[in-house]
């Protein structure tokens, strides 16, 4: 039995949308020089630039996020700790023993 290679067909072309914006001259103007800086075309600068911009932004919302929870998480934990179930005693008689020898 041979492996075969899996390809997508050759017809096949990613799906894009379109994005217009109006933007002033001057700014056009440090767009276009920070592209030809980069010797990109202005849409692969602009693409990136988005790109960038866009995983670094979602990027702060989740550690954000996740922070928030976490500081509730840990507030509540000293508000309400939980009582030390068997092997948490066990750790700590373990532990003990370690440290006065």
């Amino acid at each position: 039995m041979t492996a075969r290679a899996v390809t997508a067909p050759r017809s096949f072309k990613p799906q894009s949308a379109r994005l217009e914006a109006r933007i002033s001259h001057d700014l056009h103007v440090t767009v276009k020089r920070a592209a030809e800086i980069q010797g990109r075309t202005m849409t692969d600068f602009v693409i990136h630039a988005l790109q960038v911009a866009a995983s670094e932004a979602i990027g702060q919302s989740h550690h954000v996020r996740l922070s928030l929870v976490d500081q509730q998480a840990f507030a509540n934990a000293l508000i309400a700790p939980a009582k030390p179930n068997a092997a948490l005693k066990r750790a700590f008689a373990k532990a003990g023993k370690l440290l006065a020898a």
